[in-house]
């Protein structure tokens, strides 16, 4: 029943089907179901197979925001009955697309995911100047920085960036990520970790937290 009931969560995501994501998000807590699990193996894994299709170009813009859409509607009624031991905050993140570059789908997909993993994250939006991120670091003291760039030009940058929110005090660690960069260039840049995906960037983040306070 579990197994069902958390596929059909994922598909309803998907499928962009709002009113099915909030039927089956009430069904979770009426079964029983731990709504963590829920969150992660429904309604997360079904975005992450909306932001796969997004890639190979079977869905657009228009196609992820009525993912995210259902995919918030579920949150809203499961994150409030996740255990306490579970709804403390999972870390805190800045995130932003870099200056000079537009192209925001990627860092909304990684927003979203990370939100759902319970993170709180402050975006920043796109086109971001330089001085901004370690601006934003110097307020809120963020766990991770994550940077994206969609251009060859526009990942220029974030070397500079790198240098300026290590220089901040508690020290962050900065994710990257963006189709022109690799991990062998997210090194040389300074950053501590490179994802090539939604996904991918939540279990970086989360070995890179353990690692720092192990």
């Amino acid at each position: 029943m579990q197994e069902e009931i958390l596929q059909k969560l994922s598909d309803a995501v998907l499928n962009m089907e709002e009113e099915e994501a909030i039927s089956l998000s009430k069904e979770v807590l009426s079964e029983g179901i731990d709504p963590y699990t829920a969150i992660m193996q429904g309604l997360a894994e079904g975005m992450s197979k909306a932001g796969e299709l997004y890639d190979k170009g079977e869905y657009y813009v228009p196609e992820l925001l009525l993912c995210s859409d259902a995919l918030y509607s579920g949150l809203d009624i499961l994150k409030p009955h996740i255990k306490s031991d579970r709804s403390k905050i999972a870390g805190k993140m800045i995130i932003g697309v870099v200056e000079g570059d537009i192209h925001d789908i990627g860092k909304n997909l990684v927003k979203t995911m990370f939100e759902a993993e319970g993170w709180e994250v402050r975006d920043l939006g796109r086109d971001v100047k330089i001085e901004r991120f370690q601006q934003e670091q110097q307020k809120i003291h963020a766990d991770v920085v994550a940077l994206s760039a969609l251009m060859t030009t526009s990942m220029l940058a974030m070397p500079k960036i790198i240098e300026l929110v290590k220089g901040s005090e508690p020290e962050p660690l900065v994710l990257v990520g963006g189709a022109p960069l690799s991990k062998e260039i997210a090194l040389q840049y300074g950053a501590d970790g490179y994802a090539d995906n939604a996904k991918g960037a939540i279990s970086i983040a989360r070995d890179l937290m353990e690692s720092k306070t192990s």
